[in-house]
């Protein structure tokens, strides 16, 4: 059975504030990120960080998990020039997923 697992960088409205996650459903984590913006003092919630710009699968979990621990060293300058290998714009992404 092939599993499914992504990493994902959320923003602010203002793509000001990055977050970077780990799920097994990205579809449903967006979802989530999204209903509990504002309402709640998670780090999403707080800073609105509910847009999509850059998502990676994998299909091991211990991969995804050490792409995202990667990830969140490095410096925002790194993170942006990730973020523009596959979306230069930084396009929100969400209707993508939701569509998918």
């Amino acid at each position: 059975m092939q599993h499914n697992y992504f990493v994902y960088i959320t923003t602010n409205p203002d793509k000001s504030v990055l977050y970077i996650g780990v799920t097994n459903d990205l579809k449903r984590r967006l979802f989530e990120h999204q209903e509990n913006k504002g309402i709640s003092n998670a780090f999403t919630s707080k800073y609105y960080c509910y847009n999509l710009i850059y998502y990676e699968h994998f299909h091991q979990i211990e991969h995804a998990i050490e792409k995202e621990k990667q990830i969140k060293k490095w410096s925002r300058k790194k993170k942006e020039q990730l973020i523009k290998t596959s979306n230069p714009n930084w396009h929100f992404l969400n209707d993508e997923i939701f569509k998918s």
